[in-house]
């Protein structure tokens, strides 16, 4: 990028977000072009930034991004029409003024190269000249000059004039102008709607609201729109984008017909609504359903963020042993017990429930009981999945037997057999059942959220709805920022943090985490900062 395009960037950027100074802009630009994280700048370049937290540095990354990919696609477009011969001063600086990518397309698109249409068929018959002269509204007769278009490719009046309309209609479907005052007319004033295609499908009536549902455009809110767009790729929904044509056509009818008189006009006519039908509308009316899906994914993934942000801020229970309480039925309930380290102590399977026998359900009582005691348990996690209610009442039952005070609580073990089934669970635990490894999981996020919970994807904690609908990547960024924010705001303890957490404290890796951990198992625990260099480059 050109020196000069760099200041005009920056120009917009201090017009688009006047609430930062010129200087604050600036220093992060810098810094994130010297591949600093987010939090890294936040946390550890507040002199430079005037104090801006994360949410402020990522606004300003983020709006620069779509800036510096909007100029991109201006110099692309502006080279690619050049080169046609066809960039007037008065195209230039509209291209050069739009402020928006999708601008920028309207404007590029009748010098788009296209695949062969009627209308550029047309053209290559000859019958350019003619759409043109229609256009100039004449008062002769229209069938008396059709007929002088006539060649071996185009034999009848009707062939000629059908050929005009096709290169007019081309015309007007590609005149940004209208597409733009469509696409702002819909948006104001449309509909978002939807119909059921197929109900037996909807087997649980999930979807049964939106049957025959119907919503101004400007008001829907984003998780109806989640939810049609679910229930459409799940073949029980059709959904549809409706507007007021006859607005539409009394605009164009406005734009285009000059001199009412002229025999010309009902060509001019059935070539605008045609454009608008074939072109305009459906273009702009996947272009609104793109943008709407966009906004509610950009909503939905905010709510899973802060949702995130949320239980991994959730306050660590220092000092107690915990059991992790995995509950089930045939399979039998696992216990894990971890000292107030998180260091596993014990693993053992009780069968509490039926279908368990009398004999198992009574040796589970004493089981349950002798581990409390004999490990001192301050505190039991009980997971919140199947046989949660039956686990609770029989932990509350025999916890009335036991000779010191004993709490409960009911965790929320999602993404818990995500995490014992993984790579990570496998290394920490490799001689342990995937079951066993979950009731570990479900008892240290009890003790520590934070450190438990930045072993398991994000999107399998239970955060929000509707994640598997989103933009997957989108998900993945914003999720694993919020894990990066929080470590950093929270900190961590360098001589008892996992690889896990480590690597997502600003400015480490997977890399440099595991440089940490192994320092610490060959030399022992950390006494001085300065032993931190060992293993990092000079940047780190």
């Amino acid at each position: 990028m050109t020196q000069e395009l760099e200041k005009e960037l920056f120009s917009l950027l201090q017009q688009e977000l006047p609430q930062y100074q010129p200087r604050q802009l600036q220093a992060v630009l810098n810094l994130l072009s010297d591949s600093n994280t987010v939090p890294f700048i936040a946390r550890y370049r507040k002199e430079a930034t005037g104090g801006l937290d994360e949410v402020q540095i990522r606004e300003i990354e983020e709006r620069h991004h779509y800036l510096e990919n909007l100029e991109k696609r201006k110099e692309e477009v502006l080279r690619l029409i050049n080169e046609q011969g066809k960039l007037t001063s008065d195209l230039k600086n509209s291209i050069v003024r739009a402020n928006k990518v999708q601008q920028v397309e309207d404007l590029y698109r009748p010098y788009k190269q296209k695949r062969r249409t009627k209308a550029t068929i047309a053209k290559e018959n000859g019958l350019a000249p003619l759409s043109q002269w229609l256009l100039s509204f004449p008062q002769q007769d229209i069938e008396k000059k059709a007929e002088t278009f006539i060649n071996d490719n185009v034999s009848t009046i009707e062939d000629v004039l059908s050929g005009a309309h096709e290169i007019m209609a081309e015309q007007f479907g590609d005149t940004a102008k209208f597409r733009s005052w469509v696409r702002e007319e819909i948006f104001e004033n449309g509909l978002f709607e939807s119909q059921v295609k197929d109900a037996e499908k909807d087997e649980k009536s999930v979807y049964e609201m939106y049957y025959s549902f119907s919503e101004p455009i400007k008001k829907i809110v984003s998780h109806r729109i989640l939810a049609c767009n679910r229930g459409e790729k799940e073949g029980i929904l059709t959904i549809s984008i409706e507007n007021d044509e006859t607005k539409v056509f009394a605009y164009l009818n406005h734009q285009l017909i000059k001199d009412g008189n002229s025999p010309a006009v009902p060509l001019i006519v059935a070539a605008y609504q045609d454009a608008y039908k074939r072109f305009i509308g459906p273009a702009v009316k996947r272009e609104i359903r793109n943008e709407l899906t966009q906004k509610a994914d950009e909503q939905a993934i905010a709510i899973f963020g802060e949702n995130l942000r949320n239980l991994l801020l959730q306050s660590p229970l220092k000092g107690k042993t915990v059991m992790g309480f995995d509950p089930a039925y045939r399979t039998g309930c696992k216990l894990a017990i971890c000292d107030a380290t998180g260091k596993v102590l014990a693993i053992e399977v009780i069968y509490p429930h039926k279908p368990a026998s009398e004999e198992k359900r009574k040796a589970a009582d004493n089981q349950f009981c002798h581990l409390v005691e004999k490990y001192q348990i301050d505190m039991i996690a009980i997971g919140n999945g199947t046989a949660s209610r039956e686990s609770e009442q029989f932990v509350a039952r025999n916890l009335q037997s036991v000779t010191h005070d004993v709490f409960y609580a009911i965790v929320n073990e999602a993404g818990a057999s995500v995490y014992s089934a993984s790579e990570i669970a496998r290394e920490e635990f490799p001689n342990l059942q995937v079951e066993e490894r979950s009731a570990i999981s479900i008892g240290r996020r009890l003790q520590d959220p934070l450190a438990e919970l930045v072993k398991i994807d994000p999107k399998a904690v239970g955060v929000g709805q509707y994640q598997h609908d989103v933009s997957q990547k989108r998900l993945n960024e914003q999720l694993n920022f919020v894990v990066e924010t929080v470590v950093n705001q929270v900190g961590i303890d360098v001589n008892t943090a996992s690889p896990q957490l480590l690597q997502h404290v600003a400015g480490l890796n997977k890399t440099t985490a595991g440089n940490i951990v192994s320092y610490r198992e060959e030399n022992g625990a950390f006494t001085k900062r300065t032993q931190l260099k060992n293993g990092f480059a000079s940047r780190t």
